[in-house]
């Protein structure tokens, strides 16, 4: 029971100030999740990560920094998904 001096905190709620982004069987989900977090992004943000998978092996990358410094076009190359 929570007494009158206590606050109650939603346990249906990120209690954080966060994006996240998720493309699921497309070819070019690191690029569309790139594209996504760059559109969420904040001011005052400080990280950011992509994971992809191809199906076998998740492959991730995350760093501190804002999204457009982080993911360069040759580091979203690295992180290919193509699902079968």
């Amino acid at each position: 029971m929570i007494g009158p001096d206590q606050q109650s905190l939603p346990l249906d709620k990120l209690h954080e100030e966060c994006g996240v982004f998720a493309i699921y069987g497309h070819p070019e989900a690191a690029n569309l999740t790139y594209l996504g977090l760059y559109a969420l992004q904040h001011r005052g943000q400080e990280s950011a990560g992509i994971a992809t998978s191809d199906g076998r092996e998740v492959r991730c990358f995350k760093s501190m920094g804002h999204v457009a410094d982080i993911f360069t076009p040759e580091r979203i190359a690295s992180l290919p998904a193509s699902w079968p």
